[in-house]
């Protein structure tokens, strides 16, 4: 299948990308909807949590983007690989994540990853990066106890940002990582260290 295009940033606060999503049903898009579930805020093209469904076919893997077209191509490839337990929705995390998994029963979602989200670099642009008390505040109200959040990024201001909004939740506790955790990396984390370059890594869990 040819990598459809899409543009690389999209403005989330325009009025296309403030629709209400509908809740997901892990009934619907599960084949076992009882298996843990694994977030992913931002997939992108969804290529990090397909390994992951191949690799750990134990969990349920669910991909969240704010791009439409991907989240249709990523659905098609997940339906080509015969893969049940990994879907994709379309959903502007920012806004919309406690609507998204209102749904969700208590104690399912035990892995939550934000992922190199787009930095936004100019200050008046601040307002668009997905990571905000809201995003944070409805990841962990749907988290399972004990469960864990993990968040890294390329770009050392978002970092420090990121980090420190998660770090205000009192809910959290932060928990000393080495590395990527995961068995498999994102195309972007790939390509960064390719360079030589400084990831930032955080991870959390609930107390």
């Amino acid at each position: 299948m040819a990598r459809v295009r899409v543009h690389q940033h999209v403005n989330p606060l325009t009025p296309h990308y403030r629709q209400e999503p509908i809740p997901i049903d892990p009934a619907t898009v599960f084949s076992d909807p009882d298996l843990p579930l694994h977030l992913d805020i931002g997939c992108a093209r969804g290529r990090f949590i397909l390994r992951m469904a191949l690799a750990k076919p134990d969990w349920n893997y669910l991909g969240v983007e704010i791009r439409e077209p991907l989240v249709d191509e990523a659905n098609e490839i997940a339906a080509d690989e015969g893969l049940t337990n990994l879907h994709y929705t379309f959903c502007n995390a920012m806004f919309w994540l406690d609507r998204l998994l209102v749904d969700i029963p208590d104690g399912r979602l035990q892995i939550v990853t934000v992922q190199f989200p787009d930095p936004w670099f100019k200050n008046r642009h601040a307002k668009r990066r997905m990571v905000n008390p809201e995003l944070v505040e409805a990841v962990v109200n749907r988290l399972a106890h004990c469960g864990h959040i993990f968040v890294q990024t390329d770009i050392e201001f978002l970092a420090e940002e990121m980090f420190a909004l998660f770090q205000a939740e009192s809910r959290l506790q932060e928990i000393l990582i080495n590395g990527n955790p995961f068995p498999v990396k994102t195309e972007r984390e790939t390509a960064v260290e390719a360079k030589d370059l400084q990831v930032y890594r955080a991870m959390f869990t609930k107390v």
